[in-house]
């Protein structure tokens, strides 16, 4: 007997990052593919000993159902410290602690979105925002997108054109799938749209802290006077994936609606786990750690691109990151990174095709590589198998259209 299932569950699939991440669960494989952070930079050692004290001490409280808001301790770190860095102007009932970055996403589109209602994202856009979001049955309209962030006049017509854009998601630094980082003056630019429009923007942030080259990017919500701009941030990428402790940053009344909606998800984030990233923060220096990360992968982006400019045949072009942990391929029209994938992974090599990464006008030709994972011998080693691919395939073309050719009638 078939089960009846709703009917968003046509539309949905499963991540294709998640599933290739399963492949690369073998120690065997080189993997660009997920957006890793280094393992051997977590504070395993502080953290063993931070957690024996906090349940001597108040095993009771961190073992306990907490508020939906989240520990008032850590909300109040996280205000200070994006004041500090982003030049924001939050207190820490502008903070709703989340279960990752993804549950943000989820809450968001349960805030904003009904169905048929439309949303504009960069080209190419981050798949996890991409999933969450469709759940909610969204219309895409997908934004050209170059080096300095989206073209600025797509945006303009958009908005005049469509009635029911709820929000404009972005991520403006160091961009996940291209590794793009947005002018100021784009930034700017985009805050001043959603004002005269009134629609919010959704500044997901989670790579901005790991800035390699260059001043660190600032927040367009330290641009916005009128609230419009909701940030997501995390502890993700600049402290333990594992520990899922995430943010929402937006004004009171909007944080109190994106409250009643966790309470109905999981009535709030891991105690343990709150309380624990709030000890390691009082008594360590993220911001050595983050200067620690920051140089690792730089080493790594920097070998990544001496990499592809050696091994990467003509018509290969990528970006060059000036941060956060990936970089961006595209390649001749006639390769296709998903057959290119399955032929990679028999050489112990696995990447992201990039068309995942569009909502809707895909692009076969392109594909997201990861440097923060894998050491530097392994990604000199793994890009050259990847360059031999490539080549292998656009040879094989060239072959096939020169026998095509010679088959025509003279």
């Amino acid at each position: 007997m078939e089960t009846r299932l709703a009917a968003r569950m046509q539309v949905l699939k499963a991540s294709d990052i998640r599933e290739i991440l399963k492949i690369t669960q073998n120690r065997d494989i080189i993997s660009f593919a997920g957006g890793l952070p280094a393992p051997e930079l977590f504070p395993t050692e502080s953290l063993a000993d931070l957690a024996a004290v906090l349940l001597r001490q108040k095993g009771t409280i961190a073992l306990q159902y907490s508020p939906s808001e989240g520990y008032p301790p850590l909300r109040e770190k996280i205000a200070k410290r994006m004041n500090k860095v982003w030049k924001t102007s939050l207190a820490p009932e502008d903070i709703l602690i989340t279960t990752g970055s993804q549950q943000g996403l989820d809450l968001t589109g349960k805030l904003f979105l009904d169905e048929g209602d439309a949303i504009l994202c960069e080209s190419p856009s981050y798949l996890g925002a991409i999933m969450s979001f469709n759940a909610f049955g969204p219309r895409w309209i997908e934004i050209p997108t170059d080096n300095d962030g989206m073209e600025m006049d797509a945006v303009e017509r958009a908005l005049e054109r469509e009635a029911r854009v709820k929000f404009i998601y972005t991520i403006p630094s160091f961009q996940n799938p291209s590794g793009r980082t947005w002018s100021m003056q784009r930034r700017r630019e985009l805050v001043q749209l959603a004002t005269r429009f009134n629609v919010p923007i959704i500044e997901d942030n989670p790579y901005g802290e790991l800035c390699f080259d260059g001043e660190t990017p600032g927040m367009m919500q330290a641009m916005d006077n009128e609230g419009l701009v909701i940030s997501l941030g995390t502890f993700s990428k600049t402290f333990c994936p594992g520990l899922r402790i995430a943010w929402i940053a937006a004004k009171r009344e909007i944080i109190s609606k994106y409250v009643i909606l966790k309470q109905g998800a999981d009535l709030h984030s891991s105690t343990f786990d709150q309380m624990l990233t709030d000890a390691y923060l009082e008594t360590h220096d993220l911001e050595q750690d983050l200067m620690n990360k920051r140089a690792v992968y730089k080493q790594r982006r920097d070998a990544m691109v001496r990499a592809l400019e050696r091994e990467m045949p003509p018509g290969v072009s990528f970006t060059r990151p000036r941060g956060g942990l990936f970089l961006w391929v595209e390649m001749p029209e006639e390769i296709d990174a998903r057959e290119l994938l399955q032929r990679c992974l028999d050489r112990g090599v696995a990447f992201v095709p990039g068309a995942t990464f569009f909502p809707s006008n895909e692009k076969p030709n392109t594909m997201r590589l990861n440097y923060s994972n894998m050491p530097e011998e392994r990604i000199e080693e793994g890009v050259r198998r990847l360059g031999a691919e490539i080549r292998s395939i656009m040879s094989e073309t060239t072959r096939k259209a020169s026998v095509r050719r010679s088959a025509l009638p003279v």
